[in-house]
């Protein structure tokens, strides 16, 4: 295999053919993991950004990527997105807890504890690691209810996360969220850089991994990512014990009876997206040149309604469906302290975010999602 990867300085070469100047190299031996004769590549500059286009030279075993926390809500949907792009061997999922039957024959799936760093750095060398997506964490609500177990989980699984992706030279995703925005905040709509000061452990706990992750970027070349996510919307698994879990719930509620006790305020307005924009966008930043970054640590959004703006959306299609409210005044008190939108123009202009689905696709394909209404019933 001979030529040049177009825009991201890198050269794939025969052995014994004239080399050029290497600034930086890592040179990875690759006829071993291939089968070919004296097959090297090399890697200028440290950039390993070229995944997308040295999976079109069939070179799928080169990269792995490793999932922790890996089945929960979006560890499972961004696992099925690359394998479907990058090949199924090429994406390991793990978690500490024993995987339905449908996810371990899936692909490949190992145990792996965040909090134990022996077992996390074994995983990491065992694999050949490339890229590591950390999504394990207690989020807003169910963090409220066991702040130690938060965290022990949220906090100190970071730092064992962060310290090996930097001993490994790992590209590293962190998601962050809504909540890491607190009630001085700018709240419609929220920028990328603003006060936060958020009044939860898990909102505490992004802030502190955006600004780890930056600091290992200026301090020690770690190439961190993250993006701070809305609340995301998915037919295909349960809602994860979140803030804006009613709006995945009043899907499951409108198809099974027709009705929904929501617990939030019928004019509580926040940011959401539907799934396939949130796994695309996580993808998107992860091969975005590093030249392309303006900051380690990105807004996205795609719309913004209220409880009350979805269950109208919703009647178009299930007429008969009905909303009461019973407001929660923990998760309401989390709600009034977040943003009702999302400044996202730098994500947009820097690698050039732009989102697929707006309210009425939303439920739409929510509603006429395959197999959807099977695993309501299935699930009640």
């Amino acid at each position: 295999i001979q030529g040049e990867i177009k825009g991201y300085g890198t050269q794939i070469y025969k052995k014994k053919k004239k080399k050029r100047k290497e600034i930086g190299p890592r040179v990875v031996d690759y006829a071993q993991c291939h089968g070919g004769k004296g097959l090297k590549i090399v890697f200028f500059h440290n950039d390993i950004l070229e995944i997308t286009e040295l999976i079109r030279f069939g070179l799928k075993c080169l990269f792995v990527h490793l999932h922790l926390g890996g089945l929960g809500q979006l560890g499972v949907g961004l696992a099925n997105f690359l394998r479907k792009r990058f090949g199924k061997d090429s994406v390991i999922l793990s978690d500490i807890r024993k995987p339905p039957d449908h996810i371990f024959h899936n692909g490949p799936f190992i145990y792996s504890d965040i909090l134990d760093s022996k077992n996390l750095r074994e995983t990491v060398v065992n694999n050949r690691i490339n890229w590591l997506f950390h999504y394990s964490a207690l989020l807003s609500a169910v963090g409220e209810a066991d702040v130690s177990l938060a965290k022990a989980v949220n906090i100190t699984g970071l730092h064992n996360v962060v310290d090996v992706a930097t001993e490994h030279g790992l590209r590293l995703f962190v998601p962050s969220t809504i909540g890491a925005f607190g009630p001085t905040s700018p709240r419609n709509p929220a920028p990328d850089l603003c006060v936060q000061r958020p009044r939860t452990i898990y909102g505490v706990s992004k802030v502190h991994a955006e600004l780890m992750g930056e600091y290992y970027y200026h301090r020690y070349g770690l190439d961190f990512r993250c993006l701070r996510y809305p609340g995301i919307i998915s037919a295909d698994s349960q809602p994860g014990g979140g803030t804006t879990d009613y709006a995945v719930q009043i899907f499951h509620h409108a198809v099974k009876s027709g009705r929904f006790e929501c617990n939030l305020k019928p004019s509580t307005r926040l940011p959401m997206m539907y799934i396939e924009d949130c796994l695309r966008a996580t993808l998107e930043v992860m091969e975005a040149p590093t030249k392309s970054l303006s900051m380690r640590t990105y807004n996205i959004n795609a719309m913004s309604f209220t409880p009350e703006e979805l269950a109208q959306e919703i009647h178009k299609h299930i007429p008969e469906f009905q909303i009461t409210y019973n407001v929660d005044s923990v998760r309401q008190a989390i709600a009034d302290s977040w943003p009702m939108n999302f400044d996202d123009s730098n994500a947009r202009k820097d690698w050039g975010w732009k989102h697929d689905f707006d309210l009425p696709n939303l439920v739409t394909t929510m509603l006429n999602f395959p197999g959807f209404h099977t695993r309501v019933a299935r699930a009640n």
